[in-house]
C-alpha cells in the first residue's frame, strides 16, 4: 500500500515543485519586506503554517486543474460507484480513493486551526463548498465531474479536524513551556529541515 502511495506522492512533488519553488520565494520576500517596513511581529511557526497553507492551496489548484492527456471516465452522480470500481489496496485504489481523502486533510486541519474549531459542521461546510467548485470548475474544463470525489473530500476534512482537534487536546495537557513561541519555533525549524530533506 506504501509503495503505490510514496510514488503517488512523488508524482505530485515532481509536478508542483516548480510552482512551489516560485511561489514560495515570491512570498516569504514580500513577508521580510512587509515586517521590515512595518516592523511586524514575526513568529517563525505561525508563518510557516500561514506558508504552507498558501502553497497547499495552490498545489491543489494545479493538481485539480491539471489536463489529462486523455480521459477515460465520464461524469459520475451515482454515490460510490466509482469508490468500489478499484479493487482495494490496487494502485488505482490508492491514487483515487485515498488520494482524494489525503488532498483534502489538510485543508480540514488548516480551515480548523485558524478558525478555532471545536465542532467538525464548519470544516465540513467549507470543504463541501471547495470540493463542489473544484468538481463543476473540472466538468467546466473538460475533466469530469466525480460525486465520489465530493465524498472522500468531505472525509479528508474531517480527518482533518480531527488532527487539529487531537493535537489541540494534547496541547492542553502540555506544560507552558511546551506552547512557549521559543519552543514552537524550533519543532517548526526541526519539522521544515526534515521536510526538505525527504524531499
Amino acid at each position: 500500500m506504501f509503495g503505490p502511495l510514496s510514488s503517488t506522492i512523488q508524482g505530485v512533488v515532481n509536478f508542483t515543485w516548480p510552482m512551489v519553488l516560485i511561489s514560495s520565494i515570491i512570498i516569504v520576500s514580500f513577508r521580510i519586506a512587509y515586517i521590515l517596513k512595518n516592523h511586524a511581529k514575526f513568529v517563525l511557526y505561525q508563518d510557516l503554517l500561514m506558508l504552507c497553507f498558501i502553497i497547499y492551496v495552490l498545489c491543489l489548484f494545479q493538481v485539480v486543474t491539471f489536463q489529462d492527456t486523455v480521459s477515460w471516465s465520464s461524469n459520475n452522480f451515482i454515490p460510490f460507484r466509482e469508490i468500489f470500481r478499484y479493487a482495494f489496496g490496487s494502485r488505482l485504489f490508492i491514487k483515487n480513493v485515498v488520494g482524494n481523502m489525503l488532498l483534502f486533510l489538510p485543508f480540514g486541519f488548516f480551515i480548523s486551526y485558524y478558525l478555532k474549531c471545536k465542532k467538525v459542521w464548519l470544516p465540513l461546510i467549507l470543504t463541501l463548498i471547495a470540493s463542489v467548485s473544484i468538481e463543476t470548475v473540472q466538468m467546466v474544463i473538460g475533466r469530469v465531474f466525480d460525486i465520489d470525489d465530493i465524498l472522500l473530500n468531505l472525509l479528508g476534512g474531517s480527518l482533518g479536524f480531527l488532527c487539529y482537534y487531537g493535537l489541540s487536546k494534547v496541547g492542553e495537557k502540555l506544560p507552558s513551556v511546551l506552547k512557549s513561541e521559543i519552543f514552537l519555533n524550533i519543532i517548526a525549524i526541526v519539522l521544515l529541515i526534515g521536510l526538505i530533506t525527504l524531499l
